[in-house]
């Protein structure tokens, strides 16, 4: 019985809060619903009224006063006239932009006949040919003591690092290179590897 008394006087409090939303004071006694056939118009929009105007006058500037438990600007250290560049005013520091820093070396600048400087004190010749092999490049060798260089048939390069193969595509020696110098250790010995040319 309290249940229902309950739930009775919650509908009741929720009726009477919808009818206030539709009282004479929100315009109108109720809600109008449309007639059949009736037309609307637009309806009419008044100005709004100007907003204020920004205040004008003197606005004075002073510096700040030092933070607490400070002396003032004399505890800032000083930075003599010597210790900064003459950078000028409107001019600015020139910044080299990573291209222009170093050029990133392209297969072409290591096309052709190089010598290499084995482990013993030896010497042969390493040719790295433009002709594609699948997807590397052709090589040859002659005179060759060490048969790892001796084997290498292909090469490639990848980043700045030239990779020397041998038939069936293993690693034979990996290289950091620049165009006329190459420096580097043979994959199965780790025995250092030299070619220049």
């Amino acid at each position: 019985m309290n249940n229902r008394l309950l739930r009775a006087g919650v509908i009741l409090a929720t009726m009477a809060a919808l009818s206030a939303c539709t009282s004479a004071r929100f315009g109108g006694g109720g809600p109008v619903l449309p007639r059949a056939g009736a037309t609307f118009s637009q309806p009419v929009m008044e100005p709004l009224a100007p907003g204020m105007a920004a205040p004008s006058g003197v606005v004075l500037a002073e510096p700040l006063a030092p933070p607490p438990g400070s002396s003032g600007p004399d505890d800032l250290p000083r930075i003599g006239s010597g210790d900064i560049a003459d950078v000028g005013v409107g001019r600015q520091a020139s910044i080299p932009s990573p291209a222009a820093a170093a050029p990133r070396p392209s297969r072409t600048n290591f096309v052709g006949s190089w010598r290499a400087s084995e482990s013993g004190g030896s010497s042969c010749r390493v040719t790295l040919s433009s002709t594609p092999v699948l997807d590397l490049y052709r090589a040859s060798t002659s005179g060759c003591s060490n048969d790892d260089i001796a084997r290498v048939n292909s090469w490639d390069l990848r980043g700045s690092e030239i990779y020397l193969y041998q038939q069936g595509g293993a690693v034979a020696a990996r290289l950091q290179a620049t165009p006329g110098n190459m420096q580097g250790v043979l994959a199965k010995s780790g025995a250092p590897v030299s070619m220049s040319r």
